[in-house]
């Protein structure tokens, strides 16, 4: 029944440092788009919106007490837990990191991906959400 996932939102407190990060660091790119958010009364208002684009997914942002409806239940900046399969080596990851000086919390080490061994380094991006950049193993 489920073939992928398209997009998942992440909620921030500080939008130009999330917009650096997922852009600077990790080479995204932004995008920004007219969505649609509906109002007390039910009514549907246009709203612009931003999201990090990155092969055929992205991630929608939006900010802390400024949530575009519907949201999940409780959004709160700092409770991602992501990993991301690297276009390029692990290696280069790590140099992209380290021009950036964007500290690696952990790695790289091996662990176990959707679809076999990966190998990989763990970030935290500015809301603390963890990231986790990965290689085929």
């Amino acid at each position: 029944m489920i073939d992928r996932l398209d997009h998942l939102v992440l909620t921030t407190h500080d939008e130009a440092a999330c917009v650096d990060f997922y852009t600077r660091v990790l080479g995204m790119q932004l995008e920004s788009f007219v969505g649609a958010n509906v109002n007390a009364a039910g009514g549907v208002l246009p709203v612009a919106r931003k999201a990090f684009r990155f092969g055929n997914q992205k991630i929608n942002l939006h900010l802390r007490g400024r949530e575009f409806e519907p949201k999940a239940h409780l959004p709160v900046p700092g409770a991602l837990d992501l990993c991301f399969m690297a276009s390029v080596p692990l290696a280069q990851v790590i140099e992209r990191l380290q021009a950036a000086a964007w500290p690696i919390v952990e790695g790289p080490v091996l662990r176990t991906g959707a679809t076999g061994k990966i190998r990989s380094v763990y970030v935290r991006d500015p809301d603390l959400n963890l990231i986790e950049i990965s290689e085929p193993a």
